[in-house]
């Protein structure tokens, strides 16, 4: 038998688990078409070289045939991420489809004159082709399937150009304690309440690196603070506009060069859109802190949510400098003083984001704001009292601080957190604040099942720590501090469920103010 049959039929019985598994549903078949095509892409077009595997090391005891099929036949493909994932099963499909490739590549060799057949090893050939025909007929009738259905999909979708992406929130929420705080004995409204808000992401591309989003919004979601006598109770996901649908988000994000992205913004952009929270599993409204408090960094990381401009710029592979200016939504389109796009109230900063190791991500936040008369929230309403104002609802100006970092201290353990400090001026007259905040949260991974998340945050909410001048309406003696706890159940890969609670301790930095809870059962749809 000549080497050229030798070499194939010996390699092909170990060396094809590259190829692909066809599957009865049409979301693994279509699923499976993107892996098809996937594989004609530059990057993994063909393997010349079995080196060219990541996971194929000369101590394999199929590398040699592997070798040979490769650099012989040039018959064999990867996977997209460089892998050749040689121990996985290997169906009669995939061994019919590698077959196929290496007899097409045999025919050419043999009509090139490039190598020498006897009647024997046709008869071996056949004897495979006969053994696989069932197959490779199934294989070529499956393919045209799917190529048909994938046709028909693109005639009749939504759009060419935009994806549509939905998210769907069912809220049982209720609050308890004593008194609201800062009352004069008001008890706290317990009822307990069932909402909902929905959101609809509509991302369109012109060129396959830009996305324009349009987020539509309606929601019924009751803000805490009127019930309990402090925003610190507020969730993380609230907003009640009737269930009216608006657009919440409006901005456009490019490319600039190949290390630079430009942002801007027409509605409800926020410093979140632009810089990173550093607190992966638990910033998202959606599906992260239970609590406003435990998404992110008040300080540094909300401010006026609106229009304007922003940028990434990656320095390196492990460093990206960030910049924004931003505009509140009720400002930027209104021409009369003290508004418009420079005059209103604004936001304006810059992030260093350093990622040390592929576990650890840090973050440096600067942000200088300006708040004008009757607009004044500095603590981004994460609490009351004189974090929010310290000098009254007139006009204020701050300089903010803020570090963030994440931890992935092991496969299924993640610590993150943040410290925040704001310098506060009063505009109009005497007066300076100081302003802490911090927070430290843990995410245990897979508990219970994949998916799960078993979550713990605990922290300070903002504080003013020391005031002066004669507009200063003066500091805390007293601190607040918020623990939540909740546990994220994965019921699918589109619904999962949260039940959780958070307790807030000295609401609004008065240890006076009874200890005040809030239990929560949210539930995530999303498609």
């Amino acid at each position: 038998m000549s080497k050229t049959v030798r070499t194939f039929l010996s390699g092909a019985s170990v060396a094809l688990g590259a190829t692909v598994a066809f599957s009865g549903t049409a979301q693994a078949n279509t699923e499976l078409l993107d892996q098809i095509n996937s594989y004609s892409q530059d990057d993994i077009a063909q393997v010349n070289s079995v080196f060219q595997l990541s996971d194929v090391s000369p101590s394999d005891w199929a590398f040699d045939a592997l070798r040979n099929l490769v650099e012989n036949y040039n018959c064999i493909v990867g996977y997209p991420d460089g892998t050749f994932r040689g121990s996985r099963p290997l169906s009669r499909y995939e061994f019919a489809a590698g077959l196929n490739a290496c007899l097409q590549q045999i025919e050419r060799m043999i009509q090139s004159g490039t190598s020498e057949v006897t009647p024997e090893d046709l008869a071996a050939l056949r004897r495979l082709v006969n053994e696989f025909e069932a197959e490779l007929a199934t294989l070529g009738a499956r393919v045209d399937d799917l190529e048909g259905r994938v046709e028909f999909l693109e005639d009749n979708q939504f759009s060419t150009t935009t994806k549509l992406g939905g998210e769907v929130l069912f809220n049982l929420v209720g609050a308890f304690g004593e008194e609201k705080a800062d009352s004069d004995g008001e008890d706290i409204d317990d009822q307990i309440t069932f909402s909902n808000r929905v959101r609809l992401n509509l991302d369109t591309s012109f060129t396959g690196r830009d996305r324009l989003r349009t987020r539509l919004e309606a929601g019924n979601v009751a803000e805490l603070n009127d019930a309990t006598g402090t925003r610190t109770a507020r969730l993380g996901f609230d907003g009640d506009n009737g269930n009216d649908v608006e657009i919440s988000k409006l901005y456009y994000r490019f490319p600039v060069g190949s290390r630079a992205r430009g942002y801007v913004g027409a509605i409800g952009m926020g410093i979140d859109d632009v810089f990173t929270a550093t607190n992966p599993y638990f910033e998202s409204s959606g599906d992260g802190a239970l609590s406003r408090f435990g998404r992110r960094n008040p300080l540094t990381l909300r401010g006026s949510d609106g229009a304007g401009v922003g940028f990434n710029y990656n320095l390196s592979d492990r460093f990206t400098l960030s910049g924004i200016y931003l505009t509140d939504d009720g400002d930027v389109n209104n021409p009369e003083e003290k508004n418009g796009l420079f005059n209103g109230s604004y936001v304006t900063g810059a992030q260093l984001a350093f990622s040390p190791t592929d576990k650890i991500d840090l973050a440096f936040t600067y942000t200088n704001t300006y708040q004008k008369s009757d607009a004044v929230n500095l603590s981004a309403s994460t609490i009351d009292g004189l974090p929010r104002r310290p000098f009254g609802n007139l006009a204020t100006t701050a300089n903010n601080f803020g570090i963030e970092g994440s931890w992935m201290v092991g496969s299924r353990f993640n610590l993150a957190g943040w410290v925040g400090y704001t310098k506060a001026d009063f505009e109009l007259g005497d007066g300076e604040a100081d302003i802490w905040n911090w927070a430290v949260n843990a995410a245990l991974l897979d508990v219970g099942g994949d998916g799960n998340v078993l979550g713990f945050i605990f922290g300070q909410p903002p504080k003013v720590t020391s005031a002066s001048g004669v507009d200063a309406l003066g500091e805390n003696d007293d601190t607040s501090y918020l623990a939540e706890l909740q546990y994220r159940y994965k019921l699918n890969d589109n619904i999962t469920i949260t039940p959780g609670a958070y307790v807030i301790f000295n609401p609004n930095n008065n240890d006076n103010n009874d200890t005040i809870v809030v239990g929560a059962i949210r539930t995530r749809f999303s498609f």
